[in-house]
């Protein structure tokens, strides 16, 4: 076994222990570890993308107990896929928080941010579908920590709703558990995948219900509709490197779904066919018009921002419930441009409206280049990876029943958003300032105006972090495509995952695949 595969869960878990009992007071120390462990935690990435990049799926068995019985954390393409968009993303996070001062705004925000990468990582790396409950837990704790950071009563009440919510999807996803453990009796994914392919016609059913019970949970931590509404309150209201954090969480909820509707409830399962993917088609798409009316219609940008990424989300599920191998590379390309381009406006964001002030423009120069870039990258036009992603995600769709409605949707909502983002922006660069109007934004919570800050070279620096990725994305498209399509085979050829878990013959009947 590699003990690396265990590094990304374990390192970020032992940060955050060390700094809660021997840093709580001093925050020099404890953004010196956070920024070193961020660090190392995109060099233990990049190596187990190297890794696994050959198409070898590796396993790790805690304990050293044989599955099913034992816990097992899986690497492959595609978890080694999120655990390096995790750690680079989260580096640029971390140094932004610093730079812009938000750490100390509050307690204790980097032994919550470790906490959450520990949950992240692990919910892209478990093999077990009760540990990835257990890893969803750990993520959203942390989650609402970082929710609250920094106080308010706009924040507290909108991470009130924000807990309610993922609460009530906690709980569907016991029930969910429950229901599936009843009619496999195992909760290992691998395992799982084996028992539902020759489950009693009697138990089919209830397979159905705890399938469909799981993909509620999943779409209520991917915000589809009609599940979605938690979202924009939540993200315009986190603090800034918060909410570009939780560019990713989003995606832990559809990165559950094409791992489990792919590997454990794929089409050739008796009694699903095509069931999920049309389910999950209309969600997306109503999930896409909704978050366009809002980019279109929000008043401040964080509330704008985060309609936007609930667009992004439609966007990223149609190409998902698409349910073929073109459609899953597609996805993929989408996820990682979609996860960069919304941190990135969120940290453009934060700049702006620390520069602004409650009565001055918006400042040009860099701080409008990384809004302009974030912008054009979320509505999806040239020359960055967004316009490839839409574009992808189109053409796997040419040769499906919903191609008309698809493509219609897409294109209309693509103008919509490039409608809102150019009304708001030229609100805050362009426009002349009007001397009856005024940002919330700019003003504490008594009322109180909120002067424009200086802007900090840390924070600038770190806010460049997202756009350059998405840049160097774009112009390795080529590539970057090539490796996620044959991730997207890789996920959808289910047998070698299953063997490599279970060992050779797992599948005494291998079902048919793309």
């Amino acid at each position: 076994m590699n003990h690396w595969i265990v590094a990304p869960v374990l390192l970020p878990a032992m940060l955050a222990a060390l700094m809660v009992m021997a840093m709580r007071h001093d925050l020099v120390l404890q953004r010196v570890f956070s920024v070193a462990g961020s660090v190392a935690l995109v060099a233990i990435a990049a190596g187990l993308y190297w890794l696994a990049s050959d198409g070898t799926i590796e396993v790790y068995k805690l304990g050293n107990w044989q599955p099913p019985f034992g816990i097992v954390l899986v690497l492959d393409r595609l978890s080694a896929t999120m655990l390096l968009l995790t750690s680079g993303l989260g580096l640029g996070v971390v140094l932004y928080a610093i730079g812009s001062g938000w750490d100390g705004r509050g307690w204790h925000f980097h032994p919550l941010f470790s906490f959450q990468l520990m949950g992240i990582n692990g919910a892209f790396l478990t093999g077990d579908a009760f540990n990835l409950f257990v890893f969803f837990e750990v993520l959203l704790i942390a989650s609402y920590g970082l929710m609250i950071h920094g106080g308010g009563g706009m924040r507290l009440r909108s991470g009130l709703q924000y807990v309610v919510m993922n609460l009530a999807g906690s709980t569907l996803f016991l029930f969910a558990m429950g229901t599936l453990y009843a009619v496999t009796g195992t909760l290992n994914m691998a395992d799982m995948a084996v028992k539902v392919r020759s489950l009693a016609p009697g138990d089919e059913a209830l397979m159905m219900v705890g399938a469909t019970l799981l993909l509620i949970v999943f779409a209520i931590k991917a915000a589809a509709f009609p599940v979605q509404f938690w979202l924009p309150g939540t993200y315009a209201n986190a603090p800034a490197p918060v909410a570009a954090l939780f560019a990713i969480l989003t995606k832990v909820g559809a990165y559950a779904i094409l791992r489990m509707y792919t590997l454990v409830f794929g089409a050739d399962v008796p009694a699903v066919g095509s069931y999920f993917s049309e389910l999950l088609m209309a969600s997306a798409l109503v999930s896409l018009v909704v978050g366009s009316i809002g980019v279109l219609g929000a008043k401040q940008l964080p509330r704008q921002a985060a309609f936007a990424v609930l667009a992004s989300m439609g966007t990223l599920l149609i190409a998902i419930g698409l349910n073929t191998s073109a459609g899953t590379g597609a996805a993929l390309f989408y996820l990682v441009h979609s996860t960069l381009a919304a941190a990135a406006l969120f940290l453009a964001i934060d700049l702006v409206r620390d520069a602004q002030g409650p009565t001055t423009r918006a400042p040009g120069g860099l701080v409008a280049t990384l809004f302009f870039i974030a912008a054009i990258a979320v509505a999806g036009m040239p020359p960055l990876s967004g316009f490839l992603g839409k574009l992808l995600i189109l053409d796997a769709s040419r040769n499906t029943p919903h191609m008309v409605l698809i493509w219609s949707v897409i294109l209309v909502t693509s103008l919509m958003l490039i409608v809102g983002f150019t009304l708001r922006g030229s609100r805050y660069f362009w426009k002349p300032l009007d001397p009856n109007w005024h940002d919330p934004g700019n003003f504490d919570e008594d009322g109180n105006p909120v002067p424009a800050l200086p802007l900090n070279p840390l924070a600038l620096a770190a806010a460049c972090i997202p756009p350059a990725l998405m840049v160097i994305f774009t112009l390795a498209a080529g590539p970057a495509m090539r490796e996620l399509e044959a991730t997207a085979q890789q996920l959808r050829a289910r047998t070698p995952y299953v063997e490599a878990v279970l060992g050779p013959g797992a599948f005494a009947t291998p079902p048919a695949e793309e």
